[in-house]
């Protein structure tokens, strides 16, 4: 009896706190999934599920998460067309009220990130927030800390969105109806869709809660490396896709970044 009772305690603490998707993307990268595999098995928050959408892996990757099926709720393996196209699968299998995207490689920063983010948070709260925002660490492969972004987030303004991805996903939980107003990512955007996701909204800003902790390690490495200029042009587009300011702002900021870009170039 007593066992039973604690388990119907458990599952009604459970209810209580936010339930918690966390959404990877992997393509022939065992290596970094199985670390964030571990660092979701880690974690002291328990309302979560992990969702893993692989893109047609080689038999390794397949191997690692057949044997992870203790801590991974769902995962496919399927050809895809991109990351948009995966995060896009994991968002419609996920059933969580908050959603986190992170890269195979990428870990929380520590084991009690999603406690200390989500075990305190009242339901007036989950229902208030659209966006909760930490910030994050860009680390080596062999796990080195190399810088934390936003250094200011606690002063965060959308304004800082007209220059840069001032809120990166890695560090990011977005909740459910998020997705429902402004729908899923494009197919189109190649290095920077959650920006495009994010900028749908940059009119009337969604709700956002600021925690100056970090939330995650974001590994060195993928698709955008060495496409700096590639990721501004992008980035560029989106704003005037959004609209999110008058042409002649944008087209100002797009040549200050670029000229930032070729300074720094030389100078380094």
């Amino acid at each position: 009896m007593k066992k039973i009772l604690s388990i119907l305690a458990l599952d009604a603490e459970l209810n209580m706190m936010p339930k918690i998707s966390v959404i990877t993307a992997v393509l022939n990268n065992s290596v970094g999934l199985l670390q964030t595999i571990q660092s979701i098995k880690n974690q002291t928050y328990k309302n979560v599920e992990y969702i893993v959408v692989d893109g047609g892996s080689e038999q390794d990757t397949l191997d690692i998460l057949n044997n992870n099926q203790n801590t991974i709720t769902h995962w496919i393996s399927e050809p895809d067309k991109g990351i948009s196209d995966a995060f896009n699968k994991g968002v419609n299998l996920s059933t969580g009220e908050y959603l986190c995207f992170l890269g195979a490689g990428d870990v929380f920063y520590n084991n009690q990130v999603l406690s200390q983010t989500f075990g305190n948070l009242s339901q007036e709260e989950v229902s208030h927030y659209d966006i909760i925002a930490g910030k994050i660490q860009r680390v080596t492969l062999s796990g080195k800390a190399l810088w934390c972004a936003p250094n200011n987030i606690k002063s965060f303004n959308k304004n800082s969105l007209l220059f840069k991805l001032a809120l990166p996903h890695q560090g990011m939980f977005m909740h459910r109806r998020y997705f429902e107003k402004y729908g899923l990512f494009d197919l189109n955007v190649k290095y920077s869709m959650d920006y495009e996701l994010l900028l749908r909204s940059y009119h009337n800003f969604p709700k956002i809660k600021i925690t100056d902790s970090i939330i995650a390690n974001w590994v060195e490495g993928g698709i955008g490396t060495g496409k700096t200029l590639e990721i501004y042009q992008e980035y560029h587009q989106i704003k005037l896709k959004n609209k999110v300011a008058p042409i002649f702002i944008l087209n100002g900021i797009n040549y200050w970044i670029k000229f930032k870009h070729k300074a720094k170039s030389i100078w380094t």
